[in-house]
């Protein structure tokens, strides 16, 4: 008798412990954090995997990363040197590049270094010699230029170029890497 009345007691705390004292409750509070868990990853947070060398050093390949989607909602727009996700084609090819020309601008690569209008801007975040030439681009009204930070590399392999500013679809804020 006094053994069944253990066992009653010790499944009894287990039943508060695992969905509380009131059940209905539980479920509730558990289905709005997971669909506000959801929600976050799925529509404010996007994971971004590099594949490939173009951002390094600052980002190695098989290195996961979280683009927020919310960055450029309100009137904000992508600022020069801002790390952004690029959709380019289909619903998960999403690039992870460096902004570094503005609409309007005239831009060139000369000896690996950014040309704008003429004169060359400050890129502390480049680690790796560089030695791109290209000529003079103008990048058009409601497009942004981008780039990696890898310019070691040979620029035919490299991605780079200019995409209208709604495929960029967040900026990076949390940067992991392996």
């Amino acid at each position: 008798m006094a053994g069944e009345t253990f066992r009653a007691a010790v499944i009894k705390w287990l039943r508060i412990f695992s969905i509380g004292r009131r059940p209905k409750w539980t479920m509730i509070r558990l289905a709005v954090l997971i669909t506000l868990t959801f929600g976050t990853y799925e529509f404010v947070l996007l994971p971004v995997r590099v594949v490939g060398i173009s951002m390094e050093p600052t980002y190695h390949n098989h290195s996961l990363n979280l683009l927020n989607r919310l960055s450029y909602v309100g009137g904000k727009e992508p600022r020069r040197g801002d790390i952004v996700g690029i959709r380019m084609t289909g619903e998960h090819a999403v690039l992870l590049k460096r902004v570094v020309g503005l609409p309007g601008e005239r831009l060139a690569f000369h000896q690996g270094v950014v040309w704008i209008n003429g004169s060359p801007i400050d890129e502390p975040y480049l680690k790796l010699p560089h030695r791109w030439e290209t000529a003079d681009e103008f990048v058009r009204p409601d497009h942004y230029y981008f780039v990696g930070d890898n310019r070691s590399m040979d620029v035919e392999y490299h991605e780079h170029g200019s995409a209208l500013r709604s495929q960029i679809i967040g900026k990076v804020v949390i940067a992991g890497n392996p």
